[in-house]
């Protein structure tokens, strides 16, 4: 059977989704419960390996085994044994072939920010907080720059293996004023785009990246002349597309 999962996590407590690094992941975390359910050895995949400290709503992960289990039942086990930082939403049995990476066909990421002198101690894992304002006109006139087809290698990070094609679609970028969020949807990402687009946009709004030269960013290609690396905690995966 092939098993599908809808995860939520609190991505503080955590160094990321992917196992093989030395501290608390959440794959490894969600593995070992289903490894001690099933008795036997579980290999999850996921639609995204999120980072240190991101967060997730709607986490897409499969994993596959011969042993059949009552779905309601396991879904009731799995929340009771895993931490109160991990909840799987829901669980279901799918084709044969589904893969939680290769079918998605778009993501849907939100980035929370807060403004003020002060810092929430309740948001403090949950947003970027920053000290100066923001004019948000403007970054609501930059983000449509980066809507649509483009290479997208100025806003990425050096990661290995580097992606040999850097070309992205992005379908929206939304920022909301009320909650402070910017929602951003596209068909892939490379590392830390999504990061260094917020970053980006928000530079813009502190006139530290004009309008003029945030549009020709893209065709520079260069890391350098876009904004900084958003910090992981406001980053949430909100939801993948099939």
């Amino acid at each position: 059977m092939n098993i599908k999962m809808i995860v939520a996590y609190d991505g503080t407590p955590y160094l990321g989704w992917q196992e093989g690094i030395d501290g608390p992941t959440i794959g490894g975390t969600l593995r070992t419960v289903l490894e001690m359910i099933y008795q036997e050895p579980i290999v999850l995949q996921a639609a995204s390996r999120t980072d240190a400290g991101v967060h997730a709503e709607g986490q897409v992960v499969n994993f596959k085994t011969t042993k059949k289990r009552d779905l309601k039942r396991l879904l009731i086990s799995l929340n009771q044994l895993l931490p109160p930082t991990i909840r799987v939403q829901s669980i279901e049995e799918v084709d044969e072939d589904f893969h939680p990476t290769l079918d998605s066909i778009g993501k849907e990421y939100h980035y929370h920010l807060s403004l003020g002198p002060v810092e929430s101690p309740f948001r403090r894992t949950l947003t970027w907080h920053l000290h100066t304002p923001l004019d948000l006109s403007l970054m609501k006139q930059g983000a449509p720059l980066f809507v649509g087809t483009h290479d997208f290698a100025a806003l990425t990070n050096a990661s290995e293996p580097r992606p040999k094609e850097t070309v992205r679609t992005l379908k929206r970028i939304d920022i909301h004023e009320k909650e402070l969020r910017v929602e951003v949807e596209g068909d892939n990402f490379l590392y830390k785009m999504v990061r260094n687009l917020v970053g980006t946009l928000v530079y813009i709004g502190q006139g530290k990246i004009s309008l003029k030269d945030a549009e020709s960013l893209l065709k520079t290609k260069d890391r350098t002349l876009a904004g900084m690396t958003a910090p992981a905690q406001g980053l949430v995966l909100r939801q993948v597309f099939y």
